[in-house]
Parts: structure tokens; sequence; C-alpha cells
């Protein structure tokens, strides 16, 4: 009996997030009356706009994940290894971008980096993307910190670090040579929670205009009928996609390091 709920409760999920899908690449199809056709995907794809705006936050995506690597391994492995006793303190502020709105994130940036402040990141381009880099960076950071600290807590850093130090290891050694392939399927599950916020942020780039992927679905679904869909439905493939890479980097993961 609890087997026949839990298929049951299992079937009811899957058609909660299967149905809408199913509707919306139904209705994607349909832009040529009477018939199916992939029109709605030519056109978003032949968009010069579609092209320019994917790109940059692929781009921002990359370089956020890049930073934020740099930014929480260390941190994380510090913390595990030599402050354990701040770890509550660290989690609480890494927390904090859950409860922080956008909105009120990206405002405070603006007034304390606008062109009159003793650090003008918004008078030029490459400063607002920097700025928007960090900005992106806060927002990932509870599930980037939280994927790195999980990952951390099935190895032994201290064992691991010790035996490192004593063969002469430095602690750029340590961190990118032992620590860091240890811990490689974890910062690529954040990597994957950064990409998708990247990708689909709307708040930080529309204030800060610039020409990322979530103002341009915005502004699509605002003044197009099948393209929005079609977009919606090739980023659902793309969030696969990475999905799949993450399951058969693991697999390779576990594979090498497998006993011969």
């Amino acid at each position: 009996m609890k087997r026949l709920w839990a298929w049951l409760a299992l079937s009811v999920g899957v058609l909660y997030f299967i149905l809408p899908l199913i509707g919306m690449t139904n209705f994607s199809l349909k832009m040529r009356r009477g018939e199916y056709s992939f029109d709605a995907y030519a056109r978003v794809f032949a968009d010069d706009r579609f092209r320019e705006t994917f790109s940059y936050s692929v781009t921002m995506a990359l370089l956020t994940i890049a930073f934020g690597v740099l930014l929480v391994v260390p941190t994380a492995y510090w913390v595990r290894l030599k402050l354990p006793h701040l770890r509550p303190f660290i989690e609480f502020i890494t927390l904090m971008p859950l409860v922080i709105p956008a909105i009120v994130i990206v405002f405070g940036y603006i007034r304390l980096y606008n062109t009159s402040s003793w650090l003008p990141l918004t008078g030029s381009a490459t400063g607002t993307n920097v700025l928007l880099m960090f900005g992106y960076a806060t927002l990932s950071l509870p599930y980037m910190y939280r994927a790195v600290d999980t990952g951390l807590r099935t190895i032994d850093v201290t064992t691991l670090t010790e035996a490192a130090q004593s063969l002469g290891a430095s602690w750029f050694t340590i961190i990118t040579r032992i620590i860091l392939p240890n811990v490689i399927v974890a910062v690529l599950s954040g990597a994957f929670v950064t990409f998708a916020i990247v990708i689909g942020e709307f708040t930080m780039a529309a204030l800060l205009n610039k020409p990322a992927f979530g103002p341009y679905m915005q502004l699509l679904g605002a003044n197009r009928a099948y393209e929005p869909a079609a977009l919606a439905v090739i980023a659902f493939f793309i969030t696969w996609a990475c999905l799949g890479l993450m399951q058969l980097v693991s697999r390779l993961q576990k594979s090498t390091q497998r006993p011969v």
C-alpha cells in the first residue's frame, strides 16, 4: 500500500511538471495556423538580440562561476580547517542574499559605486560589467558555498592537508591539486545553479542597463506570443543538458577513483 502511494505521489509530481512543458512546447510549434512548424524557433535564433544577449549572459555566467570558485573554495576550506567556530557566522552571511531582495542589492551598488563616488564603477562599461558580476556572485553565494561545504564534509581535510604539508606542498598547491579535485562535483553543482541564476536574472541586469538574457526574455514576452514559449523550451533543454553533463562528470570521477 505504501509503495502504491509512493508511485501515485511520483506520478502526480511528474504530471505537474511535464504537462505544462508539453503544453508550452505544443503552443510554440503553432505559429502557422493549422499546422506545426519551427517558425518561432527560427525567428528566435535569427534575432540578433538573442545572440547578443545570450552570449553576454553566458560570458557573465562563466566569469561569475570562476570568481565564485576563487572566493568560496579557499574560504570554505580555511573555515573548515582552521576556523570551525566561525562556521555558523559564515553560513549566516552566505544566506543573507536569500532574504535581501536583488533590487535592494543593486540599488545599494548604484548608490555606492555611481559616477560621483570614490569608486565610479558605473561610469564605464567594464566597471558596470564587474559590478554586475559581483551582484551575480552575491545572488549565487548561498548555493555555491553550501555545495562546496557539503563536498568538503565528504573528505578528511585535516589529514589531506597534513600529508601534503609533510611532502612540502604550498597552500596554493594544496587547494588547487588536492582539495579542488576532491570537491569538483560539488563545485560543478554550485556552478550549475550559478549558471541558471545568471541566465534568468532580470532585476540587476535591467537596472544596470546591460544587454543580458533576462531582460531580453521579458521584452520579448511583452511584445510577442510564440517566441517566448520557444525561448522557454530552449532554456529548459539547456538546463537539462547541464544536468546531464554534471552526471557524466560525476560518473567519470567515480570511475577514475575506483581502486584497481
